[in-house]
């Protein structure tokens, strides 16, 4: 999918995501068009939006010739996030990402007007399964709960291009809005993902409930066990 050139600066942020899981559901587009900011645009594929939730690890998580810091520097991370386009490019809108590490809530929401919540978390790998429960706890917010056990099956998987597998995952800008309707789009740059088929149990999952949309149903599933990230500062687009 086309995608605009990386900025021409020096990335600000790294990142690695670990026991990784996207459970996509195909949802009604005009459902997603009515919760976005004027001038981004619901991207679709094959007639529908699509809603992930996506509960991961963060790690070795420091800016820019900032050594990883005891307690600060890993978390986990859940979020909600629908794919959207602003003038043509790609990217992905993110509803909620609940953390569970304050300080990294506060400087996400302060700097890049991302919709961080603080949450209660809890993460048990043993062997490949991922346990994974999470409760948001961030004061004036719905308490949305999420609970689920995952696990990586198949072989490594190389999606084509043009795949569905491709279009969930194969993003490298996101966009966020700040309190004044203005929308920025931050870059980010990694590998290829390293991504196989998944199997999942999901006991429960409220995220979207406050977009008024109830999750069912089998989600289309994909795993990756660890990616690292580059981030760059936001630019304001609109």
């Amino acid at each position: 999918m086309p995608q605009s050139p990386f900025p021409g600066r020096p990335w600000v942020l790294k990142m690695t995501w670990q026991d990784l899981c996207f459970l996509h559901w195909q949802v009604d587009p005009a459902l997603i068009a009515q919760t976005l900011p004027s001038g981004v645009e619901p991207h679709t594929r094959d007639g529908g939006a699509w809603l992930g939730a996506v509960p991961f690890r963060m790690t070795g998580t420091s800016p820019r010739f900032v050594p990883d810091v005891p307690g600060l520097s890993a978390f986990p991370e859940l979020n909600l996030r629908t794919y959207v386009t602003v003038d043509g490019v790609p990217g992905v809108w993110f509803y909620s990402l609940d953390a569970a590490q304050p300080l990294a809530v506060r400087l996400a929401r302060r700097f890049f007007h991302l919709p961080y919540f603080d949450a209660r978390m809890w993460v048990h790998r043993e062997g490949d399964v991922t346990r994974y429960a999470s409760l948001r706890a961030h004061r004036g917010q719905p308490p949305a709960r999420f609970a689920a056990a995952y696990r990586p099956v198949g072989p490594a998987l190389t999606p084509a291009p043009d795949s569905l597998d491709a279009w969930l995952t194969d993003r490298h800008a996101l966009y966020s809005a700040d309190a004044r309707g203005r929308v920025y789009r931050g870059r980010v740059d990694h590998a290829a993902w390293p991504l196989r088929r998944a199997q999942a149990e999901v006991a429960e999952n409220t995220l979207a409930d406050a977009l008024g949309i109830t999750l069912e149903g089998e989600p289309h599933l994909l795993h990756a066990e660890s990616l690292e990230v580059r981030a760059w500062w936001l630019e304001r687009v609109r």
